[in-house]
């Protein structure tokens, strides 16, 4: 059993804290930062949980990734924090990749971490191997409260697939529907700068004031950071309960006119490709909780939910099921990973598409960040919405993608790729602390 104590103090101020708790990350090498925004939802355990150093860590490549979790999670029976890359598809769907990777976060990272900050509105609580809890709250509160923001270099930013070759490969994901290999497909592409010099807490800190986002992360393993503005849960285990909760219909926001933004809404909510294209992920996702859940207990919990962010209006559906006794709890991400709404339907299929078509291996995009507790209890994000940044090479790279169905039209899903990352792209043409040599 841990061996880790909680102590709780009082918090007066929750946005000065969150900061200085940010802030006091830096000094750390491995940090995983969850933070929900202050977005109301009973379906969230805190409001910030931080998690920074290192007891002990396992860094495994995709063939028995999860096996090897499954004993460090035995083993070590305490709270653990990391990441499934996207790329585990190669264990859980027998696809591996071949394409090019110039992020480099490892396929599966979790570690135990020295020292875990629990915020909630009006309680911090730091939990510790050692008793020197009053030495850990200073050092937070010494911290400062937003780092210098100063205006840096515009990032000059290339795409992996320009505009006349993504309409091309469009149409021929859509052959492939029509000839009836697949019937909803995910693709995504990579936007990418090299030669960048950056500070990524202050640029997580715009990233945040310009798209707020329930399931936003700062995460840094081995130089490796994901700067994350997600308004996806991938899957929340209850004791029993499982739930996931996919998004799949996007629109735009009109914050300038009310009626129009409204209307845009009410557009979206009665969209026939998204209602289809959300009603295909639905149907994956139950079918995914199907294998791990106890017979009929997989529900709709809410079907079409339209949920409004900063920068686009989101359709998201809700399942939930009651899991089978037995199950380890990373048996349930193994046998529901990569998640539907970041693939498509039949999953192998698409996971075989998506590695013909695409450019640039996903790594850690449409992965997923979070963490688990002692009694097996977990939350894990959809890394979307996302700045990958590797600090040795310097390079900065983001991705878009849409869910393409026999009714997608290309242009306007080029369009929706752009509107997912304008959050992104405004800040990177005035970031923060950006210094850009040559290219």
């Amino acid at each position: 059993m841990s061996n880790r104590a909680f102590v709780s103090f009082p918090v007066a101020d929750l946005y000065k804290t969150k900061q200085q708790v940010l802030n006091w990350t830096s000094r750390f090498n491995t940090c995983c930062f969850l933070d929900n925004q202050e977005h109301k939802s009973s379906t969230h355990s805190f409001e910030c949980l931080a998690a920074v150093g290192e007891k002990s860590s396992l860094e495994a490549k995709s063939g028995n990734a999860f096996e090897q979790l499954n004993q460090y999670s035995s083993k070590e029976n305490d709270w653990l924090f990391g990441h499934f890359s996207y790329d585990l598809k190669a264990e859980t769907n027998g696809v591996p990749s071949q394409l090019p990777d110039q992020i480099g976060f490892p396929d599966l990272f979790f570690f135990v971490p020295r020292i875990i900050v629990l915020l909630n509105h009006d309680r911090l609580s730091i939990g510790l191997f050692e008793d020197n809890h009053d030495q850990v709250l200073k050092e937070i509160q010494d911290s400062p409260v937003m780092t210098e923001i100063k205006e840096g270099e515009p990032v000059i930013v290339r795409q992996r697939v320009e505009k006349p070759e993504y309409i091309r490969i469009i149409d021929k994901l859509k052959e492939h529907i029509f000839r009836g290999d697949c019937y909803e497909i995910n693709f995504c592409q990579e936007f990418y700068a090299k030669q960048v010099d950056l500070d990524p807490i202050p640029l997580f800190q715009l990233l945040n004031q310009n798209s707020p986002s329930p399931f936003s992360a700062y995460y840094t393993v081995s130089g490796k950071y994901l700067l994350c503005a997600s308004p996806e849960r991938y899957l929340k285990r209850k004791g029993d309960s499982i739930l996931s909760q996919p998004i799949k219909g996007t629109a735009p926001r009109d914050l300038d006119n009310k009626q129009q933004d409204d209307r845009l809404k009410e557009d979206l909510y009665n969209s026939e490709k998204d209602r289809a294209e959300n009603v295909m992920v639905v149907d994956l996702v139950r079918n995914d909780l199907s294998r791990i859940c106890r017979p009929d207990s997989v529900k709709v919990e809410e079907l079409f939910g339209i949920y409004s962010f900063s920068q686009v209006h989101q359709m998201i559906s809700t399942i939930h099921g009651r899991l089978k006794e037995g199950l380890g709890w990373t048996q349930m991400i193994a046998s529901t990973f990569p998640m539907g709404s970041m693939t498509g339907a039949p999953k192998k299929r698409v996971l075989e598409l998506i590695e013909k078509y695409e450019k640039s291996k996903r790594g850690l995009f449409s992965g997923a960040v979070g963490y688990v507790k002692p009694d097996q209890d977990f939350d894990f994000n959809v890394v979307i919405r996302s700045l990958f940044y590797n600090k040795p090479e310097r390079y900065l790279s983001y991705f878009a993608g849409s869910g393409i169905t026999a009714k997608s039209d290309p242009e306007k899903e080029y369009e929706e790729c752009l509107m997912k990352v304008s959050a992104i792209e405004k800040i990177l043409k005035n970031p923060a602390g950006t210094r850009r040599r040559g290219q």
